[in-house]
């Protein structure tokens, strides 16, 4: 098992930095941006037009969590985005730090499982907690440890049906010192398995078509059926706690993800095509390729819902 938590990027626990290459999975991630220029390479195989995409999606998700950065910075270059995402991490880590962090406690590993749960817990939280983790880029620490044995002493925010993981809720980095002092970082080195297409339902009752004639609700919709893509080549159980816990959670925030919706996770080895035929995407930096960009996650656009 593994340890994992998240900004733009997978980060270490010791001082973070944006780095120019995915560090060892550890307990926290966050904003992962690019260091250097694009140093554009045609070894990396990656087009220059899908590395702009990508640094927009990376842009973009700078500018929903923390959109004072874009006024500082130029998101559009390597350059830019590298020295927001320092300037972006810097306030929220430690244990003094002033940025909201998760710490989820995990038993078993099922990644449909675990992501169905996320998505409850991300559903579940308000306005304020979900606003304040997001300006901290959803910054999650997972721990190895069995959430039965800690309920009395660190009562969760939310608990798996199955007690299979648990969660904390959002807050200051020392509301979850002594937890993350008594278990030990989630290490899950192995390589994420080969296995069928994965579809679960998120937890709650859907909203449902409007009646005709109805005034429309802000984000109110019936169901979607939406595709949620890991890439697995050099992918460890550890990165993709990473890499789907941001995805998903964001994507409850901004309205992408919703009760009763459907997802089906999908493992493949490389995400590739244009990152813009995604509704969201995870861009991290490319192992060996300094200031490259590869997408590590990605849920589709709006199907017609259903299960498989």
């Amino acid at each position: 098992m593994t340890t994992a938590e998240s900004l733009p990027g997978t980060t270490a626990p010791t001082p973070q930095t944006v780095p120019t290459a995915p560090t060892a999975p550890t307990a926290e991630s966050g904003p992962a941006a690019p260091s250097g220029t694009s140093g554009a390479s045609g070894a990396s195989g990656a087009s220059d037009a899908v590395q702009r995409a990508l640094r927009a999606s990376l842009a973009d998700r700078l500018r929903r969590a923390r959109p004072e950065l874009a006024e500082r910075h130029d998101l559009a270059s390597a350059d830019g985005l590298a020295a927001a995402g320092a300037e972006a991490i810097a306030p929220t880590t430690g244990e003094d730090g002033d940025g909201a962090l998760v710490a989820v406690v995990v038993r078993d590993l099922d990644l449909a499982v675990w992501a169905r749960q996320t998505c409850a817990f991300a559903l579940d939280l308000d306005t304020a907690a979900a606003a304040a983790w997001r300006r901290s880029f959803t910054r999650t620490v997972f721990l190895a440890g069995n959430p039965e044995h800690l309920m009395t002493r660190f009562p969760p925010a939310r608990t798996a049906p199955d007690l299979s993981a648990a969660w904390t809720a959002p807050g200051p980095p020392a509301a979850t010192a002594a937890l993350r002092r008594l278990l030990k970082l989630l290490q899950a080195d192995a390589p994420v398995p080969t296995g069928p297409d994965t579809p679960f339902e998120v937890p709650g009752a859907p909203e449902g078509p409007r009646p005709p004639g109805a005034p429309a609700v802000p984000g109110h919709r019936p169901p979607v059926r939406r595709d949620l893509y890991l890439a697995t080549a050099g992918c460890t159980l550890s990165d993709a706690l990473v890499h789907l816990n941001h995805v998903l959670v964001e994507a409850v925030m901004d309205g992408l993800v919703a009760p009763g919706d459907h997802l089906v996770l999908r493992r493949i080895p490389r995400l590739g095509g244009p990152p813009d035929r995604f509704a969201a995407v995870r861009a991290v930096a490319e192992a060996h390729l300094p200031g490259r960009l590869r997408a590590a996650a990605a849920l589709s656009g709006p199907q017609p819902s259903g299960p498989e």
